[in-house]
């Protein structure tokens, strides 16, 4: 666990990412500001994790869940992030029930096309049995002439 706000280091891509992307074109940052943002970015996501963590530890629960975290952001005062991150955690869970049902559906349809193999393959033994059976039966009945 990180014991200080030094020892937590976000991504350096990360942090680059998120800045091109709120400020507008054209607009540079220098590496000392970027350097000061990602510190200030450790800091926070450190104390909305401590924050967080004594809702879920209230709750007599080891793990943190969104409503910890939507706890915590209230707590802390940013009640106008609020509502973003219950949209965006929204649109996560219908993310991951579109992904969970294509993925059962994946695997239904390989069952099926497991379940049609086995049954072709059912049919084309019987079929070779069948086969067999009517070449003996050919076989008796020429040796049958024969006698």
């Amino acid at each position: 666990m990180a014991e200080r706000p030094e020892d937590l280091n976000l991504p350096n891509a990360v942090i680059t990412r998120i800045i091109k992307e709120a400020l507008p074109d054209g607009v540079n940052i220098s590496k000392e500001a970027r350097s000061a943002i990602s510190r200030a970015a450790s800091v926070f996501v450190l104390y909305a994790t401590s924050c967080a963590n004594n809702f879920a530890m209230k709750g007599k629960r080891k793990t943190l869940n969104a409503s910890d975290v939507l706890s915590a952001m209230e707590e802390m005062e940013f009640q106008r992030f609020i509502t973003p991150l219950k949209e965006a955690l929204e649109a996560y869970r219908r993310e991951q029930k579109g992904k969970k049902e294509a993925s059962e559906q994946k695997k239904k349809d390989k069952d099926r096309k497991t379940d049609s193999e086995e049954q072709d393959r059912s049919r084309d033994e019987d079929n070779d049995e069948d086969e067999e059976r009517l070449e003996e039966e050919e076989q008796n009945e020429e040796e049958e002439v024969d006698n």
